[in-house]
């Protein structure tokens, strides 16, 4: 993948993606906004104000270290959200502190992985 290229203070963008900063997870999550592959999202356009749908779920494992083995027992962890005019509605099956919560997309510092 490429680098990010800043599309406003909370969007950017590498390759065929639209990036995020995701408050929940405290990491990118990003959306195929170009590429005609699957899955693909619908994007209204907007930099400041972003909507994406349908619903974005991620499953990124239990740490952003490869190596990490969950332990037995340990949940899956899950975000899933819905992400409206630059709001992102985190849905309860989400298993981080955010879960049934809505919040502003925070600013996109291009300092996280």
């Amino acid at each position: 993948m490429s680098g990010f290229t800043p599309l406003s203070p909370i969007l950017s963008r590498s390759d065929h993606q639209v990036f995020f900063m995701c408050p929940g997870c405290q990491y990118w999550h990003g959306v195929n906004v170009e590429h005609a592959s699957r899955p693909r999202w619908e994007w209204n356009g907007s930099v400041d104000a972003p909507t994406f749908t349908p619903s974005i779920l991620v499953r990124p494992g239990r740490a952003v270290d490869p190596s990490y083995q969950p332990e037995e027992g340990d949940p899956p962890e899950v975000c899933h959200s819905f992400v409206t005019d630059g709001r992102i509605q985190f849905l309860n099956d989400c298993t981080h502190a955010l879960a049934g919560q809505t919040v502003a997309i925070p600013p996109f510092d291009g300092a996280s992985s």
